[in-house]
């Protein structure tokens, strides 16, 4: 190798074994447009095209393929705050706690829509379907939500005429409690929608329960 002694020595100089490159505009066009899309990018987009917070769209792009996920089951429901709600939740929990990113997830994205499916059709609630549905849902990814919820038996009842009958057994059974919330003690609320939770073994609508409650103590 040649001695470098001075600064002229460090010159750039044209090799006559090598051809000249010359990269055209169209080939550099079509190389960008192949690149995915940075997290900062991803991040834009989110935000803008599926309206989530900015936080839900920095945790979303944390990882490459959890942002994948998230676009892909976008493209069967409209419910984009729900489908982050999940990942950031329980899938984010599950991928932590295996070790795993999710393109390794068992269940599909689609998959996870039909879950939203029947928690905001007022199915199955969201407690039941993170903590009971979801963990099953991992040891049987092929199985539909719905059967699956059904042969769990976690459909949750929205029958007035089965609910409501509860709920004026328990009005009629703490008549000192009614008392209370009628004096101010809103919270005594809680105390009665715990009580028919439990007597109706966790499969009330809550919603609709709340709602029979609010009605019959006004």
């Amino acid at each position: 190798m040649r001695t470098k002694e001075e600064l002229n020595d460090y010159r750039y100089f044209p090799d006559p074994d090598l051809s000249p490159l010359e990269v055209s505009e169209a080939w550099l066009n079509e190389i960008k447009a192949s690149m995915p899309a940075l997290p900062r990018e991803l991040v834009e987009k989110f935000v803008s095209t599926y309206k989530l917070p900015v936080y839900d769209a920095q945790v979303l792009t944390q990882s490459k393929e959890l942002a994948q996920y998230f676009e892909a089951a976008c493209a069967f429901t409209s419910n984009f705050k729900a489908v982050s709600n999940w990942l950031m939740g329980p899938v984010k929990s599950y991928l932590n706690e295996k070790g795993i990113e999710a393109d390794q997830l068992p269940v599909k994205p689609k998959t996870i829509t039909e879950v939203i499916e029947l928690v905001d059709s007022g199915k199955v609630s969201f407690a039941t379907a993170s903590q009971k549905l979801f963990p099953e849902l991992m040891l049987n990814p092929q199985t539909s939500p719905a059967e699956l919820a059904q042969k769990l038996n976690l459909i949750q009842d929205s029958n007035v005429d089965t609910l409501l009958p509860v709920v004026e057994q328990i009005i009629t059974e703490f008549p000192l409690k009614v008392e209370e919330y009628k004096k101010g003690r809103k919270a005594i609320l809680a105390m009665f929608m715990g009580e028919a939770m439990k007597r109706t073994k966790g499969k009330a609508d809550p919603k609709l329960v709340n709602e029979l409650f609010l009605e019959k103590l006004s």
